[in-house]
């Protein structure tokens, strides 16, 4: 597109220059929250599941096989677009495992349902190796062949509230 200006309206120009600069400016801005929504890497910070500081969810993890490893627990929301897809996990954590029962606390953006999901790479090479490393996901549903470890969002979301909301999952291992 090419805009003539009468002559001596440079300002104007100027102006209108400035005017979408500005625009695009504010179109960015409003558009990096939804981008930085996404895959926020955490420290397992338990002041942040105290009374009065959610919303969060509480994960107490039990069943952890062995003291090797990594535990990496993501949260997700509950719905068919983001549950488990790959980089639409809200918050991870990834800590050395510790076996027998850990404790996760997993700051939520809101009030809202969401699908947490617990991995143990029981020999630490990033992998999902299906005959020895462990899993478990929110409200512990049956994994099995016929849903291939991804049952329905339904069945793993949490409803949380502005509070904090404590869950437990049950590890699960071959």
């Amino acid at each position: 597109m090419n805009t003539t200006f009468p002559k001596g309206s440079i300002g104007m120009k100027k102006r209108l220059t400035a005017g979408f600069g500005a625009l695009a400016a504010i179109g960015l801005a409003t558009a990096s929250p939804a981008i930085a929504q996404y895959r926020s890497e955490i420290h397992n910070d338990m002041s942040r599941c105290t009374v009065g500081s959610g919303p969060a969810v509480m994960v107490t993890v039990d069943g952890v096989k062995a003291s090797q490893g990594k535990l990496r627990i993501q949260s997700y929301r509950a719905n068919s677009s983001e549950w488990l897809a790959k980089g639409k996990w809200l918050s991870r954590i990834e800590v050395p495992a510790k076996a027998g029962t850990m404790t996760f606390c997993l700051p939520v953006p809101d009030a809202g349902t969401y699908g947490i999901a617990v991995r143990h790479d029981l020999n630490g090479n990033g992998k999902t190796d299906i005959m020895s490393d462990g899993g478990g996901m929110s409200n512990n549903p049956s994994i099995n062949i016929f849903n291939l470890g991804k049952p329905s969002y339904t069945k793993v979301g949490v409803p949380v509230g502005d509070n904090v909301k404590s869950i437990r999952i049950e590890m699960k291992y071959m």
